[in-house]
């Protein structure tokens, strides 16, 4: 089940290659259709990666000015997906074409609007502001999971888990499952999701702030994050001295911006960074950082694909509803209204 009219991420802006990388041209798969995205002077161009003619992808072709020739047979695509060339004829037939995808750049990462293109709306755009800003610093990260998105999404809508997955990483207090979470419906102008703000207070510093603020007594923490449709994480989060902690002072302040795209039903793209403002640490910070990620997001990688074994094994099995569902549960049917709506 997917949401059609939305803007979903394909790519880092990195992983489009740019006329000097020899027509070399970048394809990915989103709700289940191959999409090839080149630039051409004007902009991104995004085209269904499949030939009209005999169905061989047009990723396999290249780049011939703004133009895109398909490597088995030479047709010829212009960047909105009319066939101007076939080898041998006048003139192509008038449904010789390929769809073609509103696309756009924003901070960094690389949208597909998946839907109507008359609908296709600037303003669902998210604001992953700190990827693109000089004033943050950080690191894109990627990674493929072989398990449904929307597994993925509960889990970002449920932080209790940092307790007990990221005991070593990003958690390390039983104090975050006991805590509830407040949950309210989103209601600026084009957005559509959830907010979701969890504090804990006393508790210890978790190993992936250390590098950026040693505290020595206990904390006050806080995650305040939108989750937007289709699955788009944009968090303020952070640690400051407990009210009665007289040894330290100074905060860490972060950032992140996390989405998942279907690639298929049963497979995902996860896009993310986590930011530090700029002046906070020393110049190796931010891949520090990225690594404390990496290996913080392979525990969620590790657990969320066991999870989806074991109900692929046990197709009739029925989840147990609990207070710590409340998110995830209010934006599966979300996904639903808007799905149905499509």
């Amino acid at each position: 089940m997917f949401v059609k009219n939305c803007w979903y991420v394909i790519a880092w802006d990195y992983e489009i290659p740019t006329a000097q990388d020899n027509g070399k041209i970048f394809a990915r798969t989103v709700l289940g259709e191959p999409i090839v995205v080149y630039r051409t002077a004007a902009g991104l161009v995004a085209l269904a990666d499949r030939c009209c003619h005999r169905g061989a992808p047009l990723s396999k072709g290249r780049l011939e000015g703004d133009n895109l020739r398909c490597g088995y047979h030479g047709l010829v695509f212009n960047p909105v997906g009319q066939c101007i060339e076939v080898p041998g004829m006048d003139a192509p037939p008038p449904k010789a074409c390929v769809k073609s995808y509103p696309v756009v750049e924003k901070n960094r990462w690389v949208f597909v609007w998946m839907g109507d293109p008359s609908r296709a709306d600037l303003a669902q755009l998210p604001d992953n502001f700190s990827s693109g800003s000089p004033d943050w610093c950080n690191e894109p990260g990627y990674l493929h999971y072989d398990t449904n998105y929307l597994l993925i999404c509960d889990n970002l809508l449920d932080f209790s888990h940092l307790s007990y997955v990221h005991e070593k990483t990003l958690g390390g207090s039983t104090a975050i499952a006991q805590a509830r979470a407040q949950v309210d419906a989103i209601t600026a102008p084009g957005q559509r999701g959830l907010r979701v703000q969890r504090r804990v207070e006393k508790v210890p510093s978790p190993p992936s702030y250390q590098r950026i603020h040693e505290f020595k007594g206990t904390i006050e923490r806080w995650w305040d994050y939108d989750f937007l449709l289709p699955g788009t994480l944009l968090m303020k989060s952070g640690g400051k001295p407990s009210a009665d902690n007289t040894v330290d002072s100074g905060q860490v302040e972060l950032h992140s911006c996390q989405t998942v795209t279907p690639e298929t039903e049963h497979s995902t793209h996860y896009f993310f960074q986590q930011g530090h403002r700029k002046g906070q640490g020393d110049d190796e910070l931010a891949g520090a950082m990225h690594q404390m990620l990496i290996r913080a997001f392979h525990e969620d990688k590790d657990m969320i694909g066991a999870q989806q074994a074991s109900l692929d094994a046990a197709p009739d099995f029925e989840m147990l509803p609990l207070h710590l569902d409340s998110a995830l549960t209010r934006f599966r049917k979300l996904v639903e209204t808007e799905a149905a709506r499509d």
